[in-house]
């Protein structure tokens, strides 16, 4: 454990704020904002099969958000820094008079939804400061597996995230994208990491907290902030009031909330529970975030709820007591720590 405390202490120190890399070449588009039912404050709407029910309607157009895309490598594709769309349903998107204008009923929105997210993805954890975190080109794959799921696989020439197109179309909701994209963030600061079963529900816990964190820096919206995957949801939700693919402010405790067979999405929620309750406990997103990111690469593929909560911990300590307290607590509160008893 002293030499993981170590080598956080060094990393932290080393990591300096550095800017995006240079933009090759932009383009505009448009995309959902992460999606509909959060832009538009709905949970009425439906996938309706793919149907564009929203670009006549004055109220529900509002849905689909005027963007650039950056980074690209202006060769007409969707291909850039972070992102490439390396094979999809239907015809690749092309760059057509100056931009990638499609909409829901198109393929090639959900690549550019793909392209858009990965991107923005990239460039918030960049902006917190690191330059080393998954800093390398991700290859889509869109609605090419007709499940509702998606995945993240990496090997020789598969760093891949495949895209789902079972009920909602997976790339439409732009927190499914960055979710998956989260995989392949610790990924690439712990190769092989989410070994164990604890360790990948804390891997699908930061997918959903990622997506979370980077949809709320987009766009600024405050409706349902902890609901993960309101759009995708709604296929698979239908008897909800709220649709929610998970929620990170769920009440789970450890040990007695762990699922009996130790489902890493269900067990996840422990532990985004426990970042969320921080970063509302430090009442500082963006350095809840920075905390949160630098602790996982003193993470072991393997890691267990209490070495991951310790190391994070001893982390946020380098920023400060507030920010050691603010974790602790959260931790504490969800059970994966004990409490410290008074002196």
């Amino acid at each position: 454990m002293k030499l993981r405390i170590s080598y956080l202490i060094a990393a932290a120190l080393a990591c300096a704020a550095t800017p995006a890399a240079a933009q090759a070449a932009t383009a505009p588009a448009q995309v959902f904002w992460p999606n509909p039912v959060q832009s538009l404050e709905n949970e009425t709407l439906t996938d309706q099969k793919d149907a564009d029910f929203f670009s006549a309607d004055p109220i529900l157009s509002k849905a689909y958000r005027p963007v650039t895309l950056t980074d690209l490598d202006g060769s007409g594709r969707l291909t850039g820094d972070y992102a490439r769309v390396v094979s999809s349903t239907g015809k690749a998107a092309r760059e057509h008079d100056g931009g990638f204008f499609y909409t829901r009923d198109q393929d090639q929105f959900e690549q550019v939804m793909g392209y858009y997210w990965i991107t923005r993805a990239q460039h918030y954890i960049q902006s917190l400061g690191f330059d080393n975190v998954n800093n390398r080109q991700q290859l889509l794959r869109i609605d090419q597996y007709g499940g509702d799921n998606s995945f993240y696989r990496d090997g020789t020439k598969k760093l891949t995230i495949t895209l789902g197109k079972g009920g909602v179309d997976d790339a439409e909701d732009g927190e499914v994208i960055v979710h998956e994209y989260g995989h392949s963030v610790q990924d690439d600061q712990v190769p092989g990491f989410g070994s164990t079963p604890e360790a990948g529900a804390i891997g699908e816990a930061f997918g959903d907290y990622l997506a979370v964190t980077v949809s709320i820096a987009a766009t600024g919206s405050t409706f349902q902030q902890p609901c993960v995957a309101d759009w995708d949801s709604t296929s698979y939700t239908r008897k909800d009031e709220i649709h929610c693919l998970r929620r990170v402010d769920g009440v789970k405790h450890y040990p007695e909330d762990v699922d009996e067979d130790r489902e890493v999405h269900a067990d996840g929620e422990i532990w985004s529970a426990a970042l969320w309750n921080a970063r509302m406990l430090l009442g500082d997103s963006r350095l809840a975030d920075t905390i949160i990111i630098q602790a996982q690469f003193g993470f072991e593929a393997d890691t267990t709820f209490k070495a991951a909560a310790e190391t994070t911990i001893a982390t946020a300590e380098l920023y400060g007591g507030a920010a050691k307290n603010a974790f602790q607590k959260a931790f504490q509160d969800r059970g994966l720590l004990s409490p410290t008893l008074p002196g």
